[in-house]
């Protein structure tokens, strides 16, 4: 559904810098570390404010990193939060992945970044180019069992042989402090009974208020998208959160 795009569209424009604040811990990113080698070609799908990209610079070397994310201020956050790594080529695309045409948006060159440092194999989208590709708490904002299909699909085209995609997803519908977080349809106008279950509309309070539609991803859905697209899950593992346990990560494989 179109509105609930357009609901997270309004708040990571209207709340990039707080929703940036709460998103400087690297912590939690450990975990995908060892899944990512030197030298590695990275996409970022819905990169948020780019704390993968400064992961990958304290921890990798000569890896090449593509972020996208469909908002323009989280991305403009990005490229200062980078500023002055050089150990790795890095690009910064704003691209909406809930648009079918997103992949066109991937650059095309093997001149990606600007660093001095050139890219160590360049890339095209559709050609399975990237060694690992991620998506960290972005399929849950997706609306519609296809559209997260479709994205899942797209992104499983990218990957290169033996190449991983790790998808990590709240499971705010098993947290107590996030369950709290959830209010009635009725503030945006839109009828509980166009939903799919597991939807959400989840209440946020840093820097004003806000509200953001999440889907829950439980395992059998997402082991049911991995399966579509010709994915296996080769590991799941809890973290993040205060909790230490808010989102499931699945890395997949072909």
């Amino acid at each position: 559904m179109e509105r609930l795009n357009q609901i997270n569209r309004e708040f990571y424009s209207a709340f990039a810098a707080p929703f940036s604040e709460t998103r400087e811990s690297l912590r939690e990113l450990q975990v995908i570390l060892p899944y990512i080698a030197d030298g590695a070609r990275v996409l970022d799908v819905g990169c948020g404010n780019g704390r993968v990209a400064a992961l990958l610079a304290r921890h990798r070397r000569g890896t090449a990193y593509l972020g996208l994310d469909a908002s323009e201020e989280l991305v403009a956050r990005c490229r200062t939060h980078v500023a002055g790594h050089t150990s790795q080529v890095t690009e910064f695309v704003v691209a909406d992945i809930t648009k079918p045409e997103w992949v066109s948006s991937l650059p095309l060159s093997n001149d990606l970044g600007s660093t001095e440092e050139p890219s160590p194999a360049g890339w095209r989208p559709g050609e399975g180019a990237f060694d690992c590709v991620l998506m960290l708490a972005v399929l849950h904002h997706i609306p519609g069992r296809q559209v997260r299909a479709r994205i899942v699909h797209q992104v499983r085209e990218q990957l290169a042989p033996r190449g991983y995609l790790i998808i990590s997803t709240w499971q705010f519908m098993e947290n107590a402090r996030m369950l709290k977080k959830i209010v009635p349809w009725n503030k945006v106008g839109i009828d509980e009974q166009e939903l799919e279950p597991g939807d959400a509309l989840l209440s946020w309070k840093r820097g004003g208020a806000g509200l953001r539609y999440c889907h829950w991803i439980e395992e059998d859905e997402l082991r049911s998208l991995a399966t579509q697209a010709g994915l296996n899950i080769v590991k799941t593992l809890r973290a993040g959160g205060r909790e230490g346990n808010l989102s499931l990560y699945s890395v997949l494989s072909a």
